[in-house]
């Protein structure tokens, strides 16, 4: 809620603009009569699906992810997002591009293939990755503590 998202969305635009090729996604908060009911995953290409929603009832119905009082769809998360990554990191490595990662969090981190691509985009050559992770609060989530201490990255604080 410090405007990491809002940062993101206004990087992408200024990059767009002055023409650098781009690709990724962002999380954007979904509301129903003033409250946050979810959050929805939307690509720089202009899709959008759910990536979790308030969970309806108590039941911990088949294999649920949850965090907090969301339950992530992680179909419909990986079916955004893996496409998408596979393609940033097969592009030529002539074509130099950035790939907006908004955010490696828990929800997005219950999906092994993605723990993956991410793995593959930072160590693919030629792709510079804009990205948010969380600030460490609990239980330190492995990807995101690898990612804070690799050497090629900078992280920035945003208040």
């Amino acid at each position: 809620g410090v405007g990491k998202t809002t940062l993101i969305q206004k990087v992408t635009q200024a990059l767009k603009s002055s023409g650098i090729p781009i690709d990724g996604f962002y999380t954007e908060e979904v509301r129903e009569g003033g409250r946050r009911t979810g959050f929805d995953v939307v690509t720089l290409s202009g899709k959008r699906g759910p990536l979790s929603r308030v969970s309806s009832d108590a039941s911990t119905s088949r294999r649920e992810y949850r965090v907090g009082q969301y339950v992530v769809d992680l179909v419909s998360f990986e079916q955004l997002v893996l496409p998408m990554l596979r393609n940033v990191n097969h592009g030529s490595d002539a074509e130099k591009k950035i790939c907006v990662i908004d955010e490696i969090g828990k929800m997005e981190l219950f999906s092994q293939a993605f723990i993956q691509a991410v793995r593959q985009t930072l160590t693919g050559s030629g792709t510079v990755v804009l990205g948010t992770i969380p600030i460490p609060k609990g239980k330190p989530l492995d990807l995101v503590e690898e990612i804070r201490s690799r050497k090629d990255v900078k992280v920035f604080s945003v208040s």
